[in-house]
C-alpha cells in the first residue's frame, strides 16, 4: 500500500521511524484521530484528547493514542517539538513501511 501524497505530506521518515505532524485539541470529549487537517508546512494530523494541556498530561494521552493506534509502546513515541503548543512534531520509532501502512489504515477509516 503506498501513501497517497496528501497523507505522506503529514509524516517523513527518519532513521529507524517516522515524525509526524500533529494539529492537537485538549480536553475533547472524546479521544480520537479525525483526519487531516491544513499545516503550513502541508497537513498534520488532527487528533483529539481527553486530556488538559497542563502539567504533560494532554502529551501522555497524545502519545498513549498514537501507541495504541499504531501498535507501538509508548516508549517508542516522543514529542519532538510542540511540548507546549497545539501544533507538535511526534517521532515514532519502528519499521517505517510498518509505521506507514498502520497510519494509512488510520487515515482510510476517516475517508
Amino acid at each position: 500500500m503506498s501513501s497517497s501524497p496528501e497523507r505522506a505530506s503529514c509524516w517523513r521518515a527518519v532513521p529507524g521511524g517516522i515524525r509526524l505532524r500533529l494539529k492537537v485539541q485538549p480536553k475533547a470529549r472524546r479521544e480520537t484521530i479525525a483526519g487531516l487537517a491544513p499545516d503550513p508546512d502541508g497537513a498534520a494530523l488532527k487528533v483529539s484528547v481527553g486530556a488538559p494541556p497542563e502539567d504533560g498530561k494532554a502529551n501522555a494521552a497524545v502519545i498513549a493514542l498514537l501507541a495504541a493506534r499504531l501498535g507501538v509502546a509508548k516508549s517508542a513515541v516522543s514529542v519532538v517539538s510542540g511540548a507546549t503548543d497545539r501544533r507538535k512534531l511526534v517521532e515514532i520509532l519502528g519499521e517505517e513501511t510498518r509505521l506507514r501502512a498502520a497510519l494509512d489504515a488510520l487515515l482510510v477509516q476517516q475517508d
